[in-house]
């Protein structure tokens, strides 16, 4: 994709196989997936995988999560973006773009996912000209809710995902006029 984009702290740029270890960090901490079907990965290969599913997305639909890292140091510290859900139904919605991030652990409470969501939303009005984007969190994840409702999305409502047996929650936001 090509992807670069600057905050005051973080770089946002297309996720490569060379950030294996910092996604296996990421993706292998217990708490970090504490919501996301308590699944921590536990071995490089599915942090490759996951890489090299995103890679895919982007030839194939345009769009995918992209790598963040400290502006500082460059550090990868999770990721963050959109994504095309073309493959997954949610709340009876396909075919829609959804916000999301995942930072690791040592970075939580640092306005660090909102920082990069922010910037993931300007991109997607001004570059991608998205009219309409969701977010989904899983019901309880309180610090995930507070992102998203911090970065201007609306809480719509609750509701069963039966193929992982989890209630979610429903978020969306329009293009600002």
């Amino acid at each position: 994709m090509n992807i670069h984009l600057e905050t005051d702290r973080l770089i946002i740029r297309d996720l490569t196989e060379q950030d294996v270890d910092g996604m296996f960090v990421l993706d292998s901490d217990p708490e970090v997936h504490t919501y996301l079907g308590n699944k921590p990965i536990t071995q490089k290969a599915a942090a490759l995988k996951y890489i090299r599913d995103v890679n895919l997305q982007y030839k194939q639909r345009g769009i995918g999560r992209w790598a963040v890292e400290m502006k500082e140091t460059g550090e990868f510290i999770g990721w963050c973006g959109m994504r095309l859900y073309t493959d997954y139904t949610f709340n009876n919605h396909t075919n829609f773009h959804d916000i999301g991030y995942r930072i690791q652990r040592k970075f939580w409470g640092k306005g660090f996912a909102t920082e990069a969501s922010k910037a993931c939303l300007e991109y997607a009005w001004n570059v991608l000209k998205l009219d309409k984007i969701y977010g989904i969190t899983e019901k309880g994840n309180e610090a995930s809710h507070k992102v998203l409702l911090k970065i201007g999305l609306n809480y719509l409502e609750d509701f069963h995902y039966e193929p992982e047996k989890m209630m979610l929650r429903w978020y969306s936001i329009s293009k600002p006029e």
